[in-house]
């Protein structure tokens, strides 16, 4: 009989130890505090002692002045987007082995890597040259878009060029 009893004993024990296991990880969060009287309650998460402060409070970024045109001409612009159709067969990689994405320009009279903004359409952003056109459109430009009908939207427009 006394076997028995310890044995439920034993059992009652695992799991009331089980129990407050699971009950104190899986909720870390809760701890025992002390008021200024002594009585003790329940608090959810730390309190920290002191303020922190940014070591560093300055902008962590300078700011660029916008960029002068080197040069300001009238090109005509059309847009295009990665469809096989309108590119190679590789239609989301540009002529000089990058992704395709927004900002991207195709034209064949500037070089590779050149900043240039069409300030009557899209203000001071800035694209960049990264991808060439076919040979009979060498006073072209082409802007990729991401989608078709955006790219048949804009449609062809002789817009001023500034070439940073």
């Amino acid at each position: 009989m006394f076997y028995i009893l310890n044995k439920k004993r034993k059992k009652l024990i695992k799991t009331y130890f089980l129990l407050f296991n699971l009950v104190f990880f899986a909720f870390p969060n809760f701890t025992l505090a002390k008021d200024n009287i002594g009585s003790i309650f329940y608090i959810e998460g730390a309190k920290a002692n002191t303020v922190i402060k940014a070591y560093y409070e300055k902008p962590t970024l300078p700011e660029i002045p916008i960029r002068k045109a080197r040069r300001i001409m009238k090109v005509t612009v059309t847009a295009y987007n990665s469809e096989e159709a309108q590119t190679d067969d590789t239609p989301f990689i540009t002529a000089f082995g990058t992704n395709t994405r927004e900002g991207i320009v195709a034209t064949n009279f500037l070089s590779k890597g050149t900043l240039i903004r069409f300030p009557e359409v899209y203000g001071d952003k800035i694209f960049i040259v990264e991808d060439r056109m076919n040979e009979r459109y060498y006073y072209n430009m082409d802007i990729w878009m991401e989608k078709k009908i955006d790219a048949i939207n804009f449609g062809v427009k002789v817009l001023t060029v500034e070439i940073l």
